[in-house]
């Protein structure tokens, strides 16, 4: 199929992008890296969209300090993310998660905004955000404002952003000494959306645990979490499969989905103490 829509705009900067998603009568969609947008309007599944081109604004794109947090820009691509030096110093947890991200042509175009704005289920920087306790930047008609990940993802590829608002950044807590960040995940093949997939951070306050593919959303798994700081490994994960509720589908089942994710904590657990499951 083609794609259609509606028309085509390219902002040179923020305020004309949210000038030009004012003006576009509820049509207006953000064009970034395009790798999901794109395929949804190839597949007729959005059309008469008019497409407001942000890839060139320059401000949204590159991760700096901030103080105590790590700052990533919107437009930053998922390569350009797994490379930063910043990013595997202070959140290893994002270049980490990368690697599990499709395959190299998707990861070269991809932008971190447009996976999280996306909030596809099976995605990893959803649920990467969810784990770190990240915030979310928002710009809209109205200023700007910030969003927690906890608050962001409201369910099926939808999220707290409001019509003529545009995600403009990541903001991350820096990893502390003595902090462990992990990801691991299940797939069919390399490249392939994960089965299950499960974040892992420990810091001295507490495990944060987080999971995709189990959901219409990432999910923290807070009974799993207290039992974790409890040292209840058994425990942690009986909590964990007690709550997620996992779709069945074509290439898994709920159970399969559910016993996967347990398996997963034990593996997390093992990197994290060298101590085999």
């Amino acid at each position: 199929m083609k794609a259609s829509a509606g028309g085509y705009a390219r902002a040179n900067d923020l305020r004309e992008a949210l000038d030009l998603l004012a003006n576009a009568d509820g049509q207006g969609r953000v064009l970034a890296g395009g790798q999901s947008l794109i395929a949804a309007m190839n597949m007729r599944l959005s059309t008469g969209d008019m497409l407001v081109d942000i890839s060139r604004i320059a401000e949204l794109a590159g991760v700096a300090e901030d103080g105590e947090t790590l700052r990533i820009g919107a437009l930053t691509r998922h390569a350009a993310v797994g490379a930063d030096p910043l990013v595997k110093t202070h959140v290893p947890l994002l270049a980490e998660a990368t690697g599990h991200i499709a395959h190299a042509a998707i990861r070269n175009r991809g932008t971190i905004g447009g996976a999280l704005s996306h909030a596809d289920p099976a995605a990893e920087f959803p649920a990467c955000a969810l784990a770190l306790g990240a915030s979310m930047e928002i710009a809209g008609p109205d200023g700007s404002r910030t969003v927690a990940a906890e608050d962001f993802f409201e369910d099926v590829f939808t999220t707290a952003l409001a019509e003529g608002e545009i995600l403009t950044a990541l903001t991350v807590p820096k990893q502390r000494p003595g902090e462990a960040q992990l990801i691991e995940e299940v797939a069919r093949r390399s490249g392939d959306y994960a089965l299950v997939g499960l974040c892992l951070v420990k810091r001295d306050a507490g495990h944060r645990v987080a999971l995709f593919s189990v959901g219409a959303t990432p999910i923290l798994a807070r009974a799993c979490m207290a039992r974790l700081d409890a040292g209840d490994l058994d425990g942690a994960v009986t909590a964990l499969q007690g709550e997620i509720d996992p779709p069945s589908d074509t290439q898994a089942s709920a159970a399969y989905r559910r016993h996967l994710a347990g398996v997963l904590l034990r593996r997390a657990m093992a990197r994290l103490t060298g101590v085999p499951a």
